[in-house]
């Protein structure tokens, strides 16, 4: 939507790009602002045509980087600004304009720019710097790669660079005798701290630049401390989505309702604020690296648990595994398949498995082929129940912990596998069980924990986790603590077994 008060700048652009040298592009050294406004084409039919510049937070942080320059400050100091926000704000576009001001207007700079992932920088970060090169009214002076962005006349001297971090090799970061330096972090919280510690170093540049931006996802890091024992340092904004121009007002409102304004999702994704505990993966890399390579014990005799996460068409898959002990399997995925035909598909794994307990996810479509495993007498096994079936938003057993069912059975999961278990080598399971954040709301007196949900994965870049979800399911049950051989013996001398205690139950054998 078109700004109907674009910000106003104390320098008017200058009237013609044809003719432009470097020397006269310098003339916006110490206005960022102006520069924004003359560099792209603002309001011209099939480009810009519905925007006529930075929103104002953007024209803000601009301005205030020009006022510093201006007042005098690189003489005494480097520069360092620091912006937590909420989502959709239009913060890589920003950055996208400081490093196009920055090397357009400064002689042989060094640049770097890093994010808390290299598919961040890469895919996200860089891409955006991408498209701003080509609306660039100066843009074909300057080549965009994958990974660098260059002067053409001076390639190898005057240029930025996209450098994903690792803390076994810093040395990008670390300062240089270069007059003019410009580092940019993006998604700033999950930058490492010996990160941070060495890009200190290349700020003893009185012409320095250093610019963080990112969710406020955590509440330790030198992110967290540049808004605390660091503030003095640095200029801080933090920035409500609901004030942004380029945010998605009806999804923030769908968020506010489902998580409430005080969560810990709505103060990180939404206003910007620092959460009350570190929002961050439920599961860490680490635990699924030790399940991986886990010897489990003997568990053939062990019962089985086999749930099922349904899907229908789209991206999503159906998922069916099993829990056997400490050993879990993946039994089958699915994709494009009606419900009829996923039920029949899954009535023949039950056949192969013969478990002793199934959970099915019974929110949405699910529901259909509980119905249909139902008609069929897949539910019983010897006259007793053993179907579940699951749905995540209800009411936790434990409360005072968990937001819902899903977190809970997820935080199970958890618990297990930082206990010991077996999981294959499967890309698609290593992916979605690192995947969900967790956060934290307040309800009833106490911060109890909540799990990222699907559709928020999903704008966030990552897949659905149909398969972790699966095996999540299988804490939904609780078995007495019977192995198959004895429940086999019973089967012959008294014509049953009781292998499911509670299908409501959540603690796994």
């Amino acid at each position: 939507m078109k700004n109907s008060s674009a910000p106003a700048t104390d320098s008017p652009p200058p009237a013609s790009s044809e003719d432009l040298t470097i020397e006269q592009l310098a003339r916006f050294y110490a206005n960022p602002l102006a520069f924004v406004l003359w560099a792209f084409p603002w309001g011209e039919p099939g480009r810009l045509e519905d925007e006529d510049g930075p929103d104002v937070w953007q024209a803000d942080i601009l301005r205030t980087i020009g006022e510093r320059l201006r007042a005098g400050a690189e003489a005494q100091e480097a520069i360092r600004i620091a912006v937590a926000s909420g989502h959709g704000i239009g913060k890589t576009a920003l950055i996208a304009w400081l490093l196009l001001w920055f090397i357009a207007t400064r002689e042989h700079p060094q640049i770097v720019a890093t994010a808390n992932t290299r598919t961040q920088l890469l895919t996200k970060t860089w891409r955006e710097l991408g498209k701003w090169h080509k609306l660039f009214i100066v843009g074909d002076w300057f080549e965009w790669t994958a990974t660098k962005y260059y002067l053409k006349a001076a390639g190898s001297t005057w240029f930025a660079s996209a450098v994903p971090w690792s803390e076994a090799s810093t040395e990008a970061f670390a300062g240089t005798h270069e007059k003019y330096v410009l580092i940019v972090f993006d998604e700033a919280s999950a930058i490492a701290d010996p990160i941070w510690e060495t890009t200190e170093g290349a700020m003893t540049s009185s012409r320095a630049l250093w610019v963080a931006f990112g969710n406020p996802t955590r509440t330790t890091g030198r992110f967290r401390e540049c808004f605390g024992r660091f503030k003095h340092r640095w200029i801080t904004r933090q920035i409500d989505s609901r004030s942004a121009k380029k945010a998605n007002s009806k999804e923030i409102a769908q968020w506010v309702a489902d998580y409430g304004e005080d969560s810990d999702f709505v103060r990180v994704r939404v206003r910007g604020v620092f959460p009350r505990a570190s929002s961050t993966q439920f599961i860490d890399q680490d635990t699924v690296d030790a399940c991986r390579r886990y010897l489990p014990p003997p568990h053939s005799e062990m019962p089985k648990i086999v749930a099922l996460d349904v899907a229908r068409f789209g991206d999503d898959q159906s998922a069916a595994v099993m829990r056997q002990g400490r050993v879990w399997s993946v039994l089958q995925k699915w994709r494009q398949l009606s419900l009829v035909n996923l039920a029949n598909r899954f009535i023949e794994v039950l056949e192969e498995e013969e478990p002793d307990a199934i959970v099915i996810d019974g929110d949405g479509i699910g529901a259909g082929v509980v119905d249909i495993l139902v008609a069929r007498g897949y539910h019983k096994k010897d006259g007793k129940i053993i179907l579940t079936e699951f749905h995540g938003s209800a009411a936790p057993l434990d409360p005072k912990k968990y937001f819902n069912r899903r977190a809970e059975v997820w935080g199970r999961m958890d618990e297990a596998m930082k206990a010991g278990v077996w999981i294959p080598d499967d890309p698609e399971l290593e992916s979605e069980l690192t995947g969900p954040e967790y956060f934290f709301t307040s309800r009833s007196g106490y911060d109890v924990m909540q799990l990222e949900s699907k559709e928020d994965m999903k704008k966030r870049g990552l897949s659905s986790p149909d398969i972790a979800d699966g095996f999540a399911y299988t804490f939904a049950v609780q078995l007495k603590q019977q192995r198959r051989r004895q429940i086999e013996r019973e089967r012959v001398l008294i014509g049953t077994a009781d292998s499911a205690e509670s299908p409501t139950g959540w603690m796994g054998s």
